[in-house]
């Protein structure tokens, strides 16, 4: 990936989190005034969308995680085909570091969370929720640290961040995966096989594949999967490579540019504001060192530091991997412990771990004061870190 490019994808990726945070914060606000009423039953109110014997009707809440959350799975099956295809993740010698410290990261949360629930099996069901890493505000911590981060640790923290999200999609995948319906897995089935024959047939127009994707998103709500999942599907057939044509020209290419403002302005902000209110009138100390959100975010703060640090420092120490351009390993420290800033998939992972309201509160805490204490601490140690002469 040119330099030029990789530097306007983290300088987008930074600048999603503040529409992100000011989505977040107006939750919390309003979840803790006369308002949290209204926001409750409007989030819970009814939404139909049929055409004659054909429809879905699903509350509001619902149509947020399970619809437009699926056109932010897209995106992100778009970005990692791209990553994969030509970007980072298709130069090996590059690759192995994050790669590690992605996979150390999403190990050691989910053992300490698991360490902490291991005797409650409806808890021990949230194991995933600290093993991802949100890019927008980790990358939006390194923005605001400017020249003290070196580009090559910021390339490092974003391909880790695109592995972890992989990561996460294969778990959803696995372990989030309800009673399926042989049906509709059998139309899923279908629209894979047709959405193959357009990309072999060389098919340009994205039209086609959206279509054939709607169906598939439905066909996939239906099956016992988690829909999203659908939009991950879609992206891995949309044609990317094309001789002697632009990006504008290039269907994946376009989509994910078409995308990543609704994503960062608009889809990400409106999850942030349904699943990030947390109301404090009966919270306390005492709520915080509950097994469950104790649990996430000792994952976050100290499984993820710790699990980034031994798979990428393993890899440096033994001398299989090269310390990034312009780092050491305090700033390599500083950057693994913002990979514990998992609002948004951490989240995410939540609501499908958890359908009862005690659990979906006790999500919001780990996950708001985990991430929140890793970005801090996160950006002390990387604002008061030597510089390399």
């Amino acid at each position: 990936m040119p330099v030029n490019r990789l530097k306007a994808f983290i300088d987008s990726e930074a600048a999603s989190a503040l529409p992100l945070l000011a989505a977040a914060v107006l939750a919390l606000v309003l979840a803790n005034s006369a308002l949290e009423p209204v926001i409750h039953g409007l989030l819970q109110d009814k939404l139909t969308i049929a055409y004659g014997p054909i429809g879905l009707s699903k509350p509001l809440l619902l149509w947020i995680n399970d619809g437009l959350m699926a056109l932010f799975f897209l995106l992100v099956g778009l970005e990692i085909k791209r990553e994969v295809v030509e970007g980072e993740l298709s130069r090996p010698s590059q690759v192995a570091l994050p790669i590690a410290g992605a996979l150390g990261g999403m190990i050691v949360p989910g053992l300490i969370y698991a360490a902490f629930n291991w005797r409650d099996p409806v808890a021990l069901h949230g194991w995933a929720i600290p093993a991802a890493t949100d890019i927008a505000f980790s990358l939006g911590v390194l923005a605001v640290l400017g020249s003290r981060v070196p580009l090559a640790l910021k390339v490092f923290l974003t391909t880790l961040a695109i592995v972890d999200d992989l990561g996460a999609i294969l778990i959803i995948a696995v372990f989030y995966t309800g009673h399926l319906s042989f049906e509709a897995m059998a139309v899923a089935g279908a629209c894979i096989v047709a959405l193959a024959i357009l990309n072999r047939a060389g098919v340009r127009r994205l039209g086609p594949f959206m279509l054939i994707g709607a169906v598939l998103w439905v066909s996939v709500l239906k099956s016992g999967v988690h829909a999203t999942l659908s939009g991950v599907v879609l992206a891995m057939f949309i044609p990317l490579k094309s001789v002697g044509e632009d990006d504008a020209a290039r269907p994946a290419i376009h989509l994910e540019h078409t995308l990543k403002p609704w994503s960062a302005w608009f889809i990400m902000p409106v999850f942030a504001f349904a699943n990030a209110g947390l109301s404090l009138a009966h919270l306390s100390l005492a709520s915080l060192v509950e097994r469950v959100p104790l649990g996430i975010m000792a994952g976050l703060f100290f499984g993820k530091q710790a699990g980034i640090m031994l798979g990428a420092g393993l890899l440096i120490a033994l001398g299989f991997a090269a310390m990034p351009a312009g780092a050491n390993w305090r700033r390599l420290y500083g950057v693994a412990i913002l990979g514990g800033i998992g609002f948004t998939m951490s989240l995410f992972i939540g609501t499908l771990a958890f359908a009862d309201a005690a659990h979906e509160s006790q999500v919001r805490l780990g996950v708001l004061a985990g991430s929140l204490l890793s970005a801090l601490v996160g950006y002390v140690v990387l604002r008061f870190a030597p510089r390399e002469k």
